[in-house]
């Protein structure tokens, strides 16, 4: 796929917190944000911020929409509050688009945390709590030999905001990178799939933002918080992976 404009739908898995929402409008807006910049970080011919990519965006939440394929070249699964192994019908209709997804070839697949999971659902993968329990903030993330030929180095720094994971990679896909926490952190298939249990698209604000919400409704607890709050402002390699999205999709 390397004719321009990349048409890349990007499903709204959740609304941000309130100052995200303000700044950048839905998800749809922070992956804007994140695919721009990897735009004009790639230095690919045509494309920047401002040519040579049509964003669309589509609430798979509420209004359950969906692009048609014939319109589109890629689809982005953005990350969620919500639980990727939960059954709510939204869920289900999402795994089963997925599903359909990787039955056809031409329309690429891009999954980020939920989105992430749900792809690895989509391929028949267990998914669950974690018992080592959360990662949230700004993590290092170790890299195979092929996730260090994706992103271009040895390893990642990365936004995570996750306790739910796949215990296992689905058959027919190469590893990419893995943490302590959590060895399936990203997935890749040639001209197929690209996958990251990260955030790339988080940067500080976005995060504390998140940190101090789940703090105050207890979902974090003192040690959570203050662990992350202590990384929340250290440096991310979300424009890494943001070109090697893009870099995928140009494949």
């Amino acid at each position: 796929m390397s004719s321009l404009p990349l048409r890349i739908a990007i499903l709204e898995c959740d609304t941000p917190l309130p100052e995200t929402v303000a700044k950048y409008g839905s998800y749809g807006g922070v992956f804007a944000s994140l695919l721009k910049a990897g735009a004009d970080a790639l230095s690919y011919p045509g494309l920047t911020s401002s040519s040579g990519l049509k964003l669309s965006n589509y609430d798979v939440v509420t209004a359950q929409a969906y692009p048609n394929l014939e319109d589109i070249d890629a689809v982005l699964l953005t990350g969620s509050r919500h639980n990727s192994f939960d059954n709510d019908p939204w869920i289900v209709k999402l795994v089963e688009f997925t599903e359909m997804l990787l039955k056809q070839r031409r329309v690429r697949i891009i999954g980020v945390c939920f989105g992430h999971q749900i792809v690895a659902r989509a391929m028949g993968v267990t998914l669950g709590r974690n018992e080592k329990g959360w990662e949230a903030s700004v993590h290092a993330v170790d890299l195979t030999k092929k996730g260090q030929e994706i992103f271009g180095q040895n390893s990642l720094a990365l936004h995570q905001m996750h306790r739910d994971i796949a215990f296992e990679y689905p058959e027919g896909v190469e590893e990419l990178a893995y943490t302590d926490k959590c060895s399936v952190q990203g997935m890749y298939i040639p001209k197929r799939l690209i996958t990251v249990q990260g955030h790339p698209e988080f940067d500080e604000e976005i995060v504390r933002e998140l940190l101090i919400a789940r703090h105050k409704s207890g979902i974090f607890n003192d040690e959570v918080f203050g662990d992350a709050m202590e990384r929340v402002d250290k440096y991310q390699d979300g424009v890494v992976v943001a070109k090697a999205f893009l870099k995928f999709l140009l494949e």
